[in-house]
């Protein structure tokens, strides 16, 4: 059993529901950190789901983020199971990055 620890980044350029992290095969991902970051000067919105199987998940629907701010949006760890997808969609285009730390427990 492998302990890695991760981090995905994404600078979202367009507004299109974009895969930010998958959790691998025989893997729990725990999701300890999600940054959002707005560097544009204009105030925008993230929508961010988990997806399991063919169920979706909001876990922030239409989060606003302030002119130049940046945002821890967890409070707490989010856990993943494999093959569980996080994806986010940003309210505008080139305005926000993310960045998100994972520990990865393979189970192999």
């Amino acid at each position: 059993m492998a302990n890695i620890y991760t981090n995905a980044k994404i600078d979202f350029t367009d507004t299109s529901n974009t895969t930010v992290y998958t959790s691998p095969i025989a893997t729990t991902s725990i999701i300890k950190s999600i940054v959002v970051s707005e560097d544009s000067g204009n105030a925008d919105s993230i929508s961010i789901t988990l997806t399991a199987g063919a169920a979706v998940f909001n876990l922030f629907k239409t989060k606003a983020i302030s002119a130049n701010q940046t945002v821890e949006l967890l409070s707490q760890p989010l856990i993943m199971q494999e093959s569980e997808i996080l994806k986010a969609t940003a309210g505008t285009g080139n305005r926000l990055h993310m960045v998100i730390s994972v520990l990865q427990i393979n189970r192999d």
